[in-house]
Parts: C-alpha cells; sequence; structure tokens
C-alpha cells in the first residue's frame, strides 16, 4: 500500500483550522481525497490535502490545480507559495518544520502583506510594419538591402550581415519600446521581475509586485496603453496572483527528517 502523507501549497498566518474544500491534489490527479485543509503551530498554518508520498508528473492539469488552491485560499489570505510537488510524510513532521522556520515565514508573510503580482505582455501586432520601420529608420540596413536586391550574385556572407544588422536594430527597438512602457508601469509598483520573451514578437514580458491599494492606478495604466497603443501592440494582462514571481518556500526532502 502506498505511504500517505501532506501536499503542501502554501504558509498563511492564522492560529484557526481552516477547510477550504474538495479543491486539492486529491490521489495524484485532482480527484479522489482533495480536501484542502489547514496544519499549524501558533499563528501559522500550511494549506495541505491528503496525498500519496510520491511525485506527481509536471503537467498542465496538476499544475492548475496547485495554482487555482494558492489563489483560492488568497481570497482570504497572504500566502506564501511553496514550490509543487511538496509532500510532508506527516502532519508532525509540518510542524516540526513551521517551529524550525516560522520566524523566516513571518518575515516573508509580512513582506507580502498586503502585495499581488500582476503580469504585463506587450507583443507587437504587425512584424511587417516593424521591419519596414528599421529600414527606414537605418541607412545602413536600407543601402545593404538595396544592394542585395539589385545584385542577384550577392554573397551569403553580405545576406549574413544583414541578418545580423536587422536582429540588432529590432533587439534595439524592443529595448526603446519596452523601456517606455517598463518605466511607467515601475512607477507604480513596488517591485518587479522580467520574464522569458517568446520570440520576435513580444516586447516584454514582466511580472509586478503592486500594493492591492495601488491595483486600480495600474490597472489604469494598462488600459491607458492598450488604449494608446492599439494599432500598434497588443496587452495581455494576467492577475491579480499570488506572488509566485517575488517568494516561493522550498522545502528540501532532508528537512522532513530532522
Amino acid at each position: 500500500m502506498e505511504k500517505s502523507g501532506k501536499y503542501i501549497y502554501c504558509v498563511i498566518r492564522t492560529e484557526q483550522e481552516r477547510n477550504f474544500g474538495n479543491i486539492g491534489m486529491g490521489g495524484g490527479m485532482g480527484g479522489g481525497d482533495n480536501e484542502v485543509t489547514t496544519v499549524g503551530l501558533g499563528d501559522l498554518s500550511m494549506v495541505v490535502s491528503n496525498s500519496p508520498v510520491s511525485k506527481y508528473p509536471v503537467s498542465r492539469e496538476n499544475l492548475l490545480v496547485h495554482q487555482k488552491v494558492v489563489e483560492e485560499v488568497m481570497k482570504e489570505f497572504t500566502v506564501l507559495p511553496v514550490r509543487f510537488c511538496t509532500i510532508a510524510p506527516a502532519a508532525g513532521k509540518i510542524r516540526n518544520l513551521i517551529e524550525r522556520r516560522g520566524k523566516e515565514f513571518k518575515t516573508l508573510l509580512r513582506q507580502m502583506e498586503f502585495k499581488i503580482e500582476l503580469g504585463v505582455k506587450a507583443i507587437w501586432r504587425d512584424m511587417d510594419r516593424v521591419f519596414r520601420e528599421i529600414v527606414e529608420e537605418d541607412k545602413q540596413i536600407a543601402a545593404l538591402r538595396r544592394k542585395i536586391s539589385g545584385d542577384g550574385r550577392t554573397s551569403v556572407q553580405t545576406k549574413m550581415e544583414l541578418g545580423r544588422m536587422v536582429e540588432r536594430a529590432l533587439a534595439e527597438k524592443k529595448e526603446t519600446e519596452s523601456g517606455a512602457i517598463m518605466s511607467t508601469l515601475k512607477r507604480a509598483a513596488f517591485d518587479w521581475k522580467p520574464g522569458r520573451t517568446s520570440d520576435d514578437k513580444m516586447i516584454m514580458n514582466a511580472s509586478f509586485l503592486v500594493d492591492k491599494a495601488r491595483e486600480k492606478e495600474f490597472d489604469n495604466i494598462v488600459e491607458d496603453f492598450s488604449e494608446n497603443y492599439k494599432e500598434r501592440i497588443k496587452f495581455m494582462y494576467a492577475g491579480p496572483l499570488p506572488p509566485y514571481n517575488f517568494v516561493s518556500v522550498v522545502i528540501h526532502p532532508e528537512e522532513w527528517e530532522l
């Protein structure tokens, strides 16, 4: 029979036992015994559900269940998200961990109090237009492009050089346009983190830690950008979210042995 443990979603500050309903990972795939409750010591608790002590596949389904539990708890509490697939062998081990790391958790909870994460992506709508602008703005690129167009015997090296020049110009253009957007958004944020841009069309991808009292101000900035740049840039806006990119509790397996 597979050993049973406690799957951990996040850390919160409460002295009261809580039940958040049947929304957890359950038997490994979001079903079965999936009641989400708390295990605590003093005024700190970990949000958990019963789980086999085994590794969960990093699938979209499992990640969504994990995230949705944290987001549900966030409606009432400041949360410290715990890394996906963190499983304690028993409730007593969780209380031992809270006793050892309680000061750390309280410090992080104070830092995250009244704050939310908001995500913003900006994507150029028309890349042909962007490349036309690069040619118009850079005389060297324009001249080399004309040379290649008028000479069917142009060397591969020359074509590669044009490609490198366009790539550099595109990166500079992206930096200029994203910089203008970021400078305004950062003024309404407590902190920010850059994310990966997936392709040439994506100008920026960033997460912002925002005080709840300034959420509407941040919303208005994004709305203004969406209106002012509507012919040129598409904005994708996500949140409010738990502060996934600004704090993550990592519990190493050997800690359960202490």
